[in-house]
């Protein structure tokens, strides 16, 4: 989800960073009364339950100070996983060759939801094999992506 604003998502990520972790990237998401704040980290080491509470400590002390969340919320702080999130198109770039799973904002011939091998990023679209035929879909339609080791 791209729901989150740029200057949340950079005063995270510059939070995350100096910590010695990649901001992998966030979501907001409504539920009930409040909401989730999801925020997923990485590093080189993989991520320990460890990292995920020393990375909330920080990242909480900054919310409660700058308060950018109206409402009640949830903090998470998450590793990618295996179904790792895709925020930018660089991550695109990064895992070429997989498997990913897209719905978009609008159809695209009818269909919002593809599931497909990332084949290349030209520009700002991205290339899908889908079924045995090449998709391109623009990076801006994008509403959720994921990398997805489903058959």
């Amino acid at each position: 989800m791209r729901d989150v604003e740029s200057p949340l998502q950079d005063r995270l990520a510059s939070v995350v960073n100096a910590m010695g972790y990649e901001f992998v990237g966030c979501e907001l998401h409504r539920q009930g009364r409040g909401s989730v704040l999801r925020v997923y980290i990485d590093s080189e080491k993989g991520i320990t339950v460890d990292d995920c509470s020393k990375v909330s400590y920080q990242v909480s002390a900054m919310l409660d100070v700058e308060d950018p969340i109206q409402g009640q919320y949830t903090l998470e702080i998450s590793s990618p996983g295996i179904d790792r999130p895709l925020f930018e198109i660089a991550h695109y770039r990064k895992f070429l060759g997989n498997r990913v799973k897209i719905r978009l904002h609008n159809p695209i011939e009818g269909r919002r939801n593809f599931v497909g091998m990332l084949l290349r990023v030209e520009d700002s679209d991205i290339h899908l094999s889908v079924d045995d035929e090449e998709v391109i879909v623009p990076f801006a339609s994008i509403e959720k992506a994921k990398l997805t080791g489903d058959v």
